[in-house]
């Protein structure tokens, strides 16, 4: 299986929180899978963590290509196609970053592991 994190799953991966579900933590941790992290959710942890909404993550913020490589994940780039979906998603949705990993997750097949139920109502396939 072919795996997004969503930011706040990425973030309690790394922390052993027990917030992220059993079944999220089952597929991330098994190794037949590919977990992905987006250049998206880099942007937003640095972008949170500057204006002071993540104080918590310092530590992974000074070296997340690092962090992502450490727990053999893979980064997933931003591309042209990825922006022009992401920004023509229709409905209420305003995250900018959130758009981004439902266009991602819908163009390269992926299976986003979020606790948002939103995500639904965008067709992607979506595990907790």
């Amino acid at each position: 299986m072919r795996l997004l994190l969503d930011t706040h799953a990425f973030l309690w991966w790394l922390a052993g929180d027990d917030a992220l579900s059993v079944a999220a933590q089952t597929a991330i941790a098994d190794e037949n899978n590919d977990v992905f992290v987006s250049a998206a959710s880099v942007w937003e942890i640095t972008t949170k963590h500057r204006l002071g909404k993540l104080p918590g993550v310092t530590a992974i913020v000074a070296d997340l290509d690092a962090k992502i490589a450490d727990h053999n994940f893979i980064g997933l780039p931003i591309g042209i196609l990825h922006g022009q979906v992401g920004g023509s998603l229709p409905g209420p949705h305003r995250d900018p970053f959130d758009r981004m990993l439902i266009a991602q997750a819908l163009l390269d097949r992926l299976v986003l592991i979020s606790n948002v139920q939103t995500f639904d109502a965008y067709g992607v396939a979506r595990l907790w």
